[in-house]
C-alpha cells in the first residue's frame, strides 16, 4: 500500500540522495535541504508533487517528489519515485569543481605527489652530502693547526 506522505529526511535516504539517514537529518537541520524556498526541519511530512532542493556543495540538486516509498529502494527503482529537475549548469559547475580539484592543487597541502617525494628525497640527499664534504674539510683545517 503506498504512502502518501513521508518524513524528509527518511524520503532523502530511501531516494539514495543521502549515503545514511542520519547525513540526510544533519542536512536538514544546517538548512541545505528547501522546498518552496524555505528551510525544512527533518520531520517535515513530504507530499507528492512537491518540489526538493538540496545544497551538496558546490551543486544544488532539485528533486520532484512523484510518490513515496515503503522503504529503501535500488539505484534502478528510484526514477520511479522522483523526477531530477537539476538544470545542467549545476552538472557543469560540478565537472568544473572536479577539474580545478586537481590543477589548482596549491603546493604544501596533503600529501606530497611522486614527483614531489621524488625531488625532497633528492634534495634531501644532496643536502647530506655537502654537509659530510664540509665536515671533512673541517677536519682537515684542524690537522693543519
Amino acid at each position: 500500500m503506498p504512502k502518501n506522505e513521508e518524513r524528509i529526511d527518511k524520503w532523502l535516504w530511501c531516494m539514495r540522495v543521502f549515503k545514511t539517514r542520519t547525513i540526510a537529518t544533519e542536512a536538514c537541520k544546517k538548512g541545505r535541504v528547501t522546498i518552496k524556498g524555505a528551510t525544512v526541519k527533518p520531520s517535515r511530512p513530504i507530499k507528492i508533487g512537491e518540489v526538493v532542493d538540496v545544497k551538496k556543495p558546490p551543486v544544488t540538486y532539485t528533486f520532484k517528489v512523484v510518490g513515496i516509498p515503503n522503504g529503501r529502494l535500488g539505484a534502478k527503482l528510484v526514477p520511479e519515485y522522483l523526477e531530477n529537475l537539476t538544470p545542467q549548469s549545476q552538472y557543469d559547475l560540478l565537472e568544473m569543481s572536479r577539474i580545478s580539484g586537481f590543477v589548482d592543487r596549491s603546493k604544501g597541502l596533503g600529501r606530497p605527489t611522486k614527483r614531489e617525494g621524488r625531488e625532497l628525497a633528492k634534495f634531501r640527499e644532496e643536502t647530506m652530502d655537502n654537509f659530510f664534504l664540509d665536515w671533512e674539510d673541517f677536519d682537515e683545517e684542524e690537522d693543519d693547526v
